[in-house]
């Protein structure tokens, strides 16, 4: 970032993800495939061109979603977009961050092809996201509306739309977290979405607890069971080992019943029954 004076900066960020494991990229093909932007900011607010996480995706600097301590992250068992839509990353996009008013800010996105912008507008894959973030004391939260119309030959013909609320409290010796989302597409799904999940200072460190739930119906069934439920439970601890590296730990259950419950192994898009552990190390630079 530059400073250009008089309350004016120009920025740029990216952001290159990576299997740890393998070293193979991550979040999709090519490079700085996380979040690659050119910003400009002053008192008018930010704005941002590139490819970034939309409004509720839990991703990059630009998402405000809020009201689940697990975040995006720990697998299919703690993750809230794989209860919750929330769009991932998008290409060709343009967000926009206003002033805060009172400690609320207003926040509005668009893409121009999520994926690729090579055709003309009508058949570009388009996303459209607006959203309102706020922190008043000890209380922060967000509701955002997003939209993806049915253009550029993606899998549903009709519009996705969704509908996104969450919030924290900090009472002190723990913090409260709440989640809803509505989701619907005329042709493909009408989901309800929730969690609650708590983070508590414990032993220097500090341990969450959650749990979220997800109901719908799934309308590109043709016969027998179209309805679909699933839960799950959440448990981690996360311990600094200095201001910049911590140790986490994580564990976690999810259930998928009706349709869900009689899924393959192949379809990756449902809810699998299981568990998942992990541990790992976190460093900051």
């Amino acid at each position: 970032v530059e400073d250009l004076g008089n309350g004016y900066a120009v920025g740029f960020q990216l952001e290159q993800g990576y299997s740890l494991d393998s070293g193979a990229t991550a979040n999709g093909d090519g490079t700085f495939t996380r979040e690659s932007r050119l910003y400009v900011q002053g008192g008018f607010g930010t704005l941002s061109f590139g490819r970034f996480g939309s409004l509720a995706s839990g991703a990059g600097s630009q998402t405000i979603l809020t009201g689940w301590q697990f975040g995006t992250s720990y697998e299919d068992t703690g993750s809230w977009t794989k209860y919750g839509k929330g769009n991932s990353r998008i290409n060709n996009a343009i967000s926009y961050v206003s002033p805060a008013f009172g400690g609320t800010t207003i926040h509005a996105m668009y893409s121009n092809g999520t994926k690729a912008d090579d055709a003309k507008w009508s058949q570009n894959h388009h996303y459209y996201g607006l959203g309102v973030k706020t922190k008043v004391g000890a209380l922060d939260g967000s509701v955002i509306f997003e939209a993806t119309d049915a253009k550029g030959g993606v899998e549903y013909k009709e519009p996705a739309y969704s509908i996104t609320a969450g919030a924290n409290y900090n009472f002190g010796v723990a913090t409260l977290s709440g989640i809803y989302q509505y989701a619907w597409s005329s042709d493909t799904y009408k989901q309800n979405a929730f969690g609650l999940s708590t983070a508590v200072p414990a032993f220097g460190g500090t341990a969450k607890l959650g749990t979220k739930f997800v109901f719908g119906k799934d309308e590109t069934v043709t016969s027998g069971e179209d309805k679909y439920n699933g839960w799950s439970i959440n448990a981690g601890y996360s311990y600094p080992l200095s201001k910049r590296t911590y140790a986490y730990g994580y564990a976690g259950y999810t259930h998928g019943g009706k349709l869900w419950k009689t899924h393959t192994a192949a379809e990756a898009d449902l809810v699998h029954n299981g568990y998942a552990v992990g541990m790992g190390l976190v460093h900051s630079f």
